[in-house]
């Protein structure tokens, strides 16, 4: 009994600190197999001797929330669901009745109330009983209806969400990995609590309606489906919801599963609750769980398979994450054979070592996860050395959390913007290298520096076979690279990232140093300050650049791959010499203004994107527009010349 007593003890313990880590820091220190597998030990031990502590998860929902948001108590208490895996439950609640199924929806619960027909207040579920006032925010969810025909008072309940492929894009563009979203859960809290109603817009967060609490007035026949139909016809977009009985509910049961693939919208499992609502509603509530609805979860398909190794895979902030690589298991539907483990503290609660026996799962029959390790032969093995850049690694604890960092501050892994530049399109216009693939070729060995993209062709066979590449996007990368090889000497000067130096510079500095690749490296301050628009901070940084051995051998490198045609300098073409221009508003003459701004620079010009004292024309087809860049030139006296008078300067008229 005692030992019994305490492992109830540390298991409540354990559940609330996992909870508390995955609600309010954002961190996964489990799985979610892990967290309901403990859970339904703790609930067992919890009916077995009869003892409830107060602070246990069963009975406690949620945790106080965590912001400087207004709170406001519900008036209703927000009870969780009790839940199942097994469709023969469901059978049993629903008996004669019939019910309303639909996604469970992995989000953020949000309670919206209208007056006169009008969005008035958004309040949070909070820890069930206070919630955050996040009104603002809800005013710019990308789907929810401001104002609605019901002018009679309503509140409702439905979830916030956002999408996979908002959620990869959003945290694609994070460069700091530390700070990406574990989960579009995750992402969603975040951005539905901000304090700033602007950040919130961007996210594309949505909003589907759920639950109808009350609408003072309307007749729904008794029905929580009529309810849903309703709201939808009040322009609000509900969660898919099908009617169902003990005989239909298996079947339905199937019908979800098979949609969940092709879901943008992450789910993680279903809800049942009875469509006739006075039943339902005299029904009443346990402590903590409504009688008249069901929470459905996925009974995870489980596959025994051999650990292989642990890849440990660098980011952009030096963050090393391990993931598990396994003999391939064929997992709802799809072939799988990797895992993320996140960090050492999961890997140390596995005790995960190669050659183990583990069980391994869908997530939400989605996300790749270790489930239980059979063998649990140890962590061993955590690399002193970063696997891409050789440099020293540390181990980190933060939340509780032990993460393995590389402390290399060259390390490549940190320099996708780099490596980003020099692909763009102004430097070597390389297609087929998002951040995201260049991420992946630097971590797997096949990039170390700028010119081992010319040579991506060594590992076709690896580069095949990566998700998201076949046979066609590979011949299209090759292809790419090898167009890349002819360029000019001003485009490959900007792809090195040199601080300061933009394409326009480049090509301004190449011209008065005759593409003269000996001369790039000779140059002195002094020389380049007189060439005009440069200055002394770029001539500063483009000299102490080329003054560093390495970065010369890494320009002496890429000069052996690329072909770069003779460009002549015609002095007496250089018409616009230390003239400087302005272009806006539409073109006809030229394809677009890029054109007509490489035009300017061959001919000594240099273009600017504001008008100012050191202007010398604006270049606008609407001379008499009244635009901001019009008006500032009218100001300073600067003429505004239309293409057919920039024409004429060019012919010398």
């Amino acid at each position: 009994m005692a030992d019994k007593n305490k492992r109830m003890q540390e298991l409540v313990e354990l559940l609330n600190h996992a909870r508390r880590a995955y609600e309010q820091e954002d961190t996964e220190i489990m799985s979610n197999f892990e967290y309901d597998k403990l859970y339904d030990e703790l609930l067992g031990l919890e009916q077995e001797l009869g003892t409830t502590l107060a602070s246990s998860p069963t009975i406690n929902v949620g945790y106080e929330v965590l912001s400087e948001l207004p709170k406001e108590r519900h008036e209703r208490p927000m009870l969780s669901l009790d839940k199942t895996k097994e469709v023969e439950q469901l059978k049993d609640f629903l008996r004669d009745q019939k019910a309303v199924i639909s996604w469970k929806l992995d989000g953020l619960t949000i309670v919206l109330t209208y007056q006169d027909g009008t969005l008035s207040k958004a309040v949070t579920r909070g820890n069930g009983e206070v919630g955050e006032v996040i009104t603002n925010n809800a005013r710019v969810f990308k789907n929810l209806p401001l104002h609605i025909p019901f002018k009679g008072e309503l509140i409702l309940r439905g979830e916030a969400v956002i999408g996979y492929k908002d959620f990869e894009k959003i945290n694609a563009e994070i460069e700091d990995v530390d700070a990406k979203y574990k989960n579009p859960r995750n992402l969603c809290s975040g951005s539905v609590r901000q304090l700033n109603n602007e950040i919130t817009a961007k996210r594309n967060v949505c909003f589907f309606a759920f639950t109808l609490v009350s609408a003072e007035g309307a007749d729904f026949k008794n029905s929580r489906y009529e309810q849903l139909e309703w709201l939808g016809r009040q322009g609000f977009e509900v969660v898919e919801h099908h009617m169902v009985t003990a005989d239909t509910i298996e079947k339905e049961v199937e019908w979800f599963a098979g949609e969940i693939a092709g879901n943008d919208f992450p789910s993680d499992g279903l809800v049942l609750i009875y469509d006739d609502i006075a039943y339902g509603q005299s029904l009443g509530t346990t402590a903590k769980f409504p009688r008249d609805s069901y929470a459905f979860k996925w009974a995870d398909e489980i596959k025994e398979t051999t650990l292989e190794e642990i890849e440990w895979s660098p980011s952009r902030t030096g963050l090393i994450n391990p993931v598990a690589i396994f003999d391939p298991v064929e997992l709802e539907g799809t072939t799988v054979s990797r895992a993320s483990v996140h960090n050492i503290s999961i890997m140390e609660e596995l005790e995960l070592g190669v050659g183990d026996k583990i069980q391994v799962y869908k997530a939400n029959m989605i996300i790749p996860q270790i489930a239980e390790n059979l063998t649990r032969s140890g962590v061993k093995d955590i690399p002193c050395a970063c696997p891409v850049c050789g440099g020293a690694t540390k181990i980190s604890m933060e939340n509780d959390t032990k993460t393995l960092y590389c402390t290399n501050p060259e390390c490549q892994a940190k320099q996708i913007k780099s490596f980003a530049l020099f692909v763009s399109r102004d430097a070597l216009n390389i297609e087929g290298l998002s951040e995201a693939t260049l991420e992946k070729f630097i971590v797997r060995g096949y990039i170390k520096d700028f010119a081992d993209i010319f040579h991506l062709d060594r590992y076709e066979e690896e580069i095949k076979t990566m998700e998201g590449f076949g046979e066609k996007s590979y011949v299209n990368l090759i292809n790419s690279v090898e167009n890349s090889r002819t360029t000019t000497l001003p485009k490959l000067v900007y792809s090195l990232g040199i601080a300061n130096i933009g394409l326009a510079n480049a090509k301004v500095i190449c011209r008065a140093l005759d593409y003269n690749v000996d001369r790039l490296y000779s140059a002195t301050i002094e020389e380049l300050n007189e060439i005009s628009g440069v200055g002394g901070v770029i001539a500063k940084t483009f000299v102490d650049y080329f003054a560093d051995e390495k970065h010369r051998k890494i320009f002496e490198k890429l000069l052996k791959e690329v072909n770069i045609p003779k460009e002549e300098v015609e002095k007496e073409e250089q018409i616009f010499q230390n003239m400087n221009f302005v272009i806006t508003g539409s073109v006809e003459h030229f394809t677009n203004r890029s054109e007509v701004k490489e035009l300017i620079e061959s001919k000594g010009g240099k273009v600017t994107g504001s008008v100012t004292s050191k202007t010398n024309y604006l270049i606008n087809n609407d001379v008499q527009s009244t635009s901001s860049k019009n008006k500032k030139a009218r100001d300073l006296g600067i003429p505004i010349i239309s293409e057919e008078d920039f024409l004429k300067l060019l012919e010398g008229n």
